[in-house]
């Protein structure tokens, strides 16, 4: 499994600032709707996630690697199964910035084929690693029927500032037509799957109700 320090610092406080947001989140930011998302899985911690999910009935967004899909099939299948969305994050989550366009296109395309493999259907949405995106990288992912999607909200859950943090990092920034960053691999994730219920439970209490991503 691939491990890393997720985010780098510099990106994702732009991504905080609202740059890169999905348009169907803007379409939808009249109404008190979130995208919960999770980057770098599947691990040994997606399965933990899923169980909260379906104890609270939400729906999210699961952004893959290719090289982590390989080594867990049977949990891609399983997130599917369970009605969430599973879209692309490259094959070994390099910065897409510095590729050449045979390399993006293996890292993209090679990762296609194993989600398509465990859910029957080819994704539409390419989150870039670190949310490093420059505009050929955009043109190249479109050429690849692929649309860019980021975040609006990132508590920063990849550096471990303890589950109280990352909670309370998400309840303060969240707006409607939010897009929370959090992960389900990359490394140790306890902290973050021990502040998903709270995120939850205070997010619903608000009257947010949750949505998966889809594009195209």
């Amino acid at each position: 499994m691939v491990r890393w320090r997720a985010v780098v610092p510099v990106v994702a406080a732009v991504m905080v600032a609202g740059l890169g947001a999905a348009p169907a989140a803007h379409a939808r930011a009249a109404e008190k709707v979130v995208y919960l998302t999770f980057d770098d899985g599947p691990s040994e911690y997606t399965s933990r996630v899923l169980a909260i999910l379906g104890e609270h009935g939400v729906r999210a967004t699961f952004f893959q690697l290719g090289v982590n899909i390989k080594e867990n099939r049977a949990l891609t299948r399983k997130v599917f199964e369970q009605g969430h969305s599973v879209q692309n994050h490259t094959w070994s989550h390099p910065d897409v910035r510095g590729l050449s366009w045979p390399a993006f296109r293996r890292q993209v395309l090679h990762t296609d084929a194993e989600i398509r493999k465990q859910t029957g259907y080819t994704p539409q949405c390419l989150r870039p690693p670190y949310g490093a995106v420059d505009k050929r990288a955009r043109k190249r992912a479109a050429a690849l029927g692929k649309e860019v999607r980021l975040w609006t909200v990132d508590p920063r859950d990849w550096a471990r500032p303890g589950s109280k943090a990352i909670a309370k990092r998400v309840l303060a920034n969240v707006r409607p037509g939010g897009i929370v960053l959090l992960h389900d691999g990359g490394g140790d994730r306890r902290q973050t799957v021990a502040a998903l219920p709270k995120i939850i439970k205070t997010l619903k209490a608000r009257g947010y109700s949750f949505h998966r991503l889809w594009c195209g």
